[in-house]
């Protein structure tokens, strides 16, 4: 009995493994084969919550996704809300954290994944209304161990600049 258990785990932990090393990858194959139909980017956005539960608290809204470049945008809600009545500072955070990762991830190398080592944000503003987060990157062309600095700004619906973001991913061989 315990030896089937020992199987199980050995199997699902190869089976974690090999999702890993293919996230960077499922992002752009998602992404590429949603956009092609009605409801795609709704779909994809629902997905990227599923797989990043606390990204999904924000709702977000993936409206564009290539390679070097994402635009995630969130709507106002009451729980993402702060005692001031504005955007909390870790919804935007988060929103920020999301924009890079999938500007970083979309263009991979299949042997490489990213992984966020430092974000630090500075709010310019109160946000309120819709929020739409863009980045613009130079994205890796190997697995080299290296680490980029990547920029988000977080704008509202006025197109002010509510917050920038600056993250940093370590890129290595997964």
């Amino acid at each position: 009995m315990e030896r089937i258990l020992l199987s199980k785990r050995l199997i699902f932990l190869d089976r974690a493994k090999k999702e890993v090393r293919e996230m960077a990858n499922m992002i752009q194959q998602t992404y590429d084969r949603l956009k092609k139909i009605p409801g795609g980017h709704f779909l994809f956005s629902q997905f990227i919550g599923y797989a990043a539960p606390y990204s999904g608290t924000i709702y977000p809204d993936v409206e564009e996704l290539k390679e070097g470049y994402a635009r995630v945008s969130m709507k106002d809600r009451r729980h993402l809300r702060n005692h001031l009545k504005s955007i909390h500072a870790i919804a935007m955070m988060n929103l920020a954290e999301l924009a890079t990762g999938l500007a970083v991830n979309y263009g991979l190398p299949e042997n490489a994944r990213g992984i966020l080592t430092h974000l630090a944000i500075e709010y310019k503003k109160k946000a309120r209304g819709t929020l739409t987060a863009e980045c613009f990157c130079t994205v890796p062309t190997n697995n080299t161990r290296t680490e980029y600095e990547v920029t988000a700004e977080i704008k509202d619906k006025e197109k002010h600049v509510v917050a920038i973001a600056k993250a940093k991913w370590l890129v290595g061989p997964s």
